[in-house]
């Protein structure tokens, strides 16, 4: 949109940043901002607080890596989960996803990634490292590798295999009841569940052809 239509300069400026967030373009920004003007001032300003406390309060687990309000996330601090089962996820819309089937008592792994040499992410840039130190510090029994069905997903998946394969740990993989190409916040909760309960050795879905 021609900034040249705007009648206002904080109206565009707001517009300009709306539009920054992904999936939005100009002419949602504009709807978005034109729909805060008709609120009242109170609304903008529990808006603006709320985002504002998001960026300098919000922690990641210094555990598992998952957005927490706390030093240690719920999911980690909750007595009642299986600490011997880690299941290694890409980012926290996955384990809201897997959260979401009430299938899974374990713990989590957040990378933060997954490996794409096209994007400049390497193994440097995702978690792996303090998920070997988790496995090697003990009691760990299962490492499920929830990672999406994609070429990226799949080569994470096999570097995580081979940095724990000196640990004797059990390594599981989803079934393929999750989709080739699919990712796993996108795969309905049914079938997501399934695929957890379903789940078979890492090895074994390495050497089928």
């Amino acid at each position: 949109m021609d900034s040249s239509k705007y009648t206002s300069r904080l109206l565009e400026k707001a517009v300009n940043e709306f539009a920054k967030l992904p999936g939005i373009g100009r002419k949602t920004a504009l709807r978005l901002v034109l729909h805060l003007l008709r609120q009242d001032v109170s609304e903008s300003e529990s808006l603006a607080g709320s985002l504002l406390q998001l960026r300098k309060e919000i922690h990641h687990c210094r555990i598992c890596h998952n957005i927490s309000d706390q030093e240690i996330c719920q999911v980690c601090s909750n007595p009642g989960r299986d600490r011997s089962q880690i299941c290694v996820v890409e980012n926290i819309r996955d384990v809201m996803a897997l959260e979401s089937t009430q299938q899974y008592t374990g713990v989590y792994h957040v990378l933060g990634g997954i490996l794409s040499p096209m994007d400049g992410i390497g193994p440097s840039n995702i978690s792996v490292g303090s998920l070997a130190e988790r496995v090697a510090s003990g009691g760990v029994r299962e490492v499920i590798l929830a990672l999406s069905a994609t070429m990226e997903g799949d080569a994470t998946n096999f570097f995580i295999y081979r940095k724990l394969s000196e640990h004797s740990v059990k390594i599981t993989t989803l079934a393929r009841g999750v989709a080739i190409g699919n990712e796993l916040e996108y795969t309905d909760e049914i079938t997501l569940g399934r695929s957890l309960l379903n789940r078979t050795l890492f090895e074994e879905s390495i050497h089928k052809p």
